[in-house]
């Protein structure tokens, strides 16, 4: 595992039902992370519909593209040009006759890599009449980083799910989300206990921007195995998009992890739960 990695945390309000517009700023704010030294980038969910949840069917269909296709060759590029690792946050991905929101992930050459369909999806606002769930708990290898978990939103509010990742090996997980404001305290708690709990890194990346109770409000944010709140993005009203790198030694925060936190996930009893 690389011992230092420098991680560029992506947060804006995407223009719902505007893909063309959603995609070229997503690209501006990507090279502008690989600007500041970012070698692994994350994106925030259904940054290419955006979110809103009394029209998410609509403007999920209008920005429905199947993968491969344009857009995500357009990620690989950005990927491959900046030689960045590329978490390009979630989209609308129609396959088997149906629409999954899925997270891709792309190497420093362009080859996709890993894709997670969101498997949790959030009832409140409806996201299982435009969505299918996913079917598994999404890991895969890397060498600069180890194994990643990945988890979409409502999918990393699980603890099931986030010890479900540690179990199957993952000690960093990647979470793009679309989280509103009216769930911020579920934001500010959950995540970090997660991170405690499993001796992980969480890369939590959040869109920015709205009105209201519908607002999301940034605070994108890495997490480190012990739960500390290692860097965080400004929230929403602070003003505009945002791009926040930081500098993470990954190996050392996981060795201090299994030195002092291992009886959180060694000394389980999994026959009484």
């Amino acid at each position: 595992m690389q011992e230092r990695v420098t991680i560029g945390l992506v947060q804006w309000h995407a223009v719902p039902g505007e893909p063309a517009t959603n995609l070229e700023r997503a690209l501006t704010l990507v090279a502008e992370a690989a600007s500041r030294g970012a070698e692994l980038v994350v994106l925030p969910e259904l940054w290419a519909s955006g979110y809103d949840a009394p029209r998410l069917g609509s403007i999920v269909a209008s920005a429905a593209e199947p993968v491969p296709g344009p857009r995500s060759d357009a990620l690989a590029a950005a990927a491959r040009e900046h030689g960045i690792w590329l978490f390009a946050g979630s989209v609308p991905e129609p396959a088997d006759g149906t629409t999954y929101n899925t997270t891709l992930v792309l190497d420093p050459s362009g080859e996709i890599v890993a894709r997670h369909r969101k498997a949790h999806l959030y009832r409140a606002t409806a996201e299982d009449a435009v969505f299918a769930a996913g079917s598994e708990a999404t890991v895969f290898d890397t060498e600069p980083f180890g194994r990643i978990g990945m988890a979409t939103c409502f999918d990393g509010d699980h603890a099931a799910y986030a010890r479900a990742l540690r179990e199957r090996g993952a000690r960093v997980v990647v979470m793009p989300a679309a989280y509103e404001a009216g769930a911020e305290r579920w934001w500010e708690l959950l995540h970090p206990a997660h991170a405690l709990a499993n001796g992980q890194w969480w890369i939590t990346v959040n869109q920015a921007g709205g009105e209201g109770a519908a607002a999301m409000f940034g605070r994108s944010r890495v997490i480190a195995p012990d739960g500390t709140i290692v860097c965080e993005a400004a929230r929403h009203d602070a003003g505009g998009p945002a791009v926040v790198t930081c500098t993470v030694d990954l190996a050392a925060g996981i060795a201090d992890a299994d030195e002092h936190n291992a009886a959180l996930w060694t000394d389980t009893r999994p026959e009484l739960y």
